[in-house]
């Protein structure tokens, strides 16, 4: 009768206590890059923070941005966009923390070329005038890419001709099909198509423009009315983000990357999410770089912004100051004064 009991208690126990939890939702890419989303959640850093967390995948970035300012996810985590600015601007999102950035030493997003077009001399980003690039959309990090190369490299953005497909996938069916010369694709992607022999990779962003690419972001309204709940979600991610750098950050005495047990041990939870699924080397070998901290380039955000208006893509009066929430995490780096 007392095992009974017990067992009787133990399940009423779990019970309250997963209905204790807060329902909550992020919205997010399935790319190497989301991995603190994935560890918090498999982890059980979320549950600890009394929050049940769905995952919700999309297919490109601005969608994302999308779902968080209309309600359908609380929170966003990828690549920042002209969308999410636009939408930041209008008062209805707020970053609060930091996502993937490129950084030197560290390979994320690959400039990929047709074999033909390698063929043709298109081996270098410098490359980029008169060719053909698949993007997202209007306004994506990808678009954003090509405009810090033309800035570089002293060509105009209108000579290069970009190609809105939509999504990833999309954009890889374009690149097989010889529809354009050149997409840009997280590594996982751009490995995949430099194996099969569709693509070869030219380069890496973080080799030519490092820049804060993407961010956690809420609704302006969450960051208000639920500050609580926002705060209890922000630690878990940040607490998965320490891990993940702990695992996939560590150099060698000669500064080369190197993955020991940690890594071994979270390379299962990224393949459990990440698509197409990577082997473990894939995985090794596109690790970006995420701040253990959650601390953003707060500097560049602003860069980003000036951009995106210049190109008439975010309204002229649109302020970055108003879109950061710098309440949630300690430390962001690069301040402007």
């Amino acid at each position: 009768m007392r095992a009974i009991l017990g067992s009787a208690l133990a399940l009423l126990f779990a019970a309250s206590t997963a209905h204790a939890l807060d329902k909550t939702s992020v919205a997010a890419l399935a790319f190497v890059s989301s991995a603190p989303i994935f560890i918090a959640k498999e982890k059980g850093y979320f549950e600890a923070e009394g929050l049940d967390v769905e995952i919700k995948f999309f297919q490109a970035a601005q969608p994302v941005a999308v779902a968080v300012a209309s309600g359908d996810a609380d929170f966003g985590i990828t690549g920042l966009t002209g969308g999410f600015f636009n939408l930041a601007a209008k008062g209805a999102l707020k970053i609060v923390a930091a996502q993937s950035r490129e950084e030197p030493g560290y390979n994320f997003v690959a400039y990929v070329v047709t074999p033909k077009a390698y063929e043709a001399g298109f081996r270098s980003p410098k490359d980029y005038k008169g060719k053909t690039v698949g993007i997202t959309q209007v306004g994506s990090t990808f678009h954003y890419n090509i405009g810090m190369l033309a800035d570089k490299y002293g060509f105009k953005l209108g000579d290069v001709s970009l190609k809105p497909l939509q999504s990833v996938p999309n954009m890889v069916a374009a690149l097989k099909g010889g529809q354009v010369d050149s997409v840009l694709l997280p590594a996982n992607q751009a490995l995949g198509l430099e194996k099969d022999g569709s693509g070869k990779i030219i380069g890496w962003v973080h080799e030519h423009t490092p820049w804060q690419l993407g961010a956690l972001f809420t609704s302006t309204k969450n960051t208000t009315e639920k500050r609580p709940m926002v705060q209890r979600f922000v630690k878990a991610y940040v607490k998965a983000a320490a891990d993940y750098a702990d695992a996939f950050h560590q150099r060698d005495a000669a500064g080369k990357r190197v993955f020991g047990p940690k890594a071994d041990a979270l390379i299962p939870i990224l393949q459990k999410y990440v698509k197409p699924e990577p082997s473990a080397d894939q995985v090794k070998a596109s690790v970006s770089f995420i701040d253990p901290q959650g601390r953003l380039l707060v500097k560049n955000l602003y860069e980003q912004v000036a951009w995106y208006k210049a190109q008439g893509m975010v309204d002229a009066g649109a302020d970055a100051k108003t879109m950061i929430d710098l309440g949630f995490v300690q430390g962001h780096l690069d301040l402007p004064k």
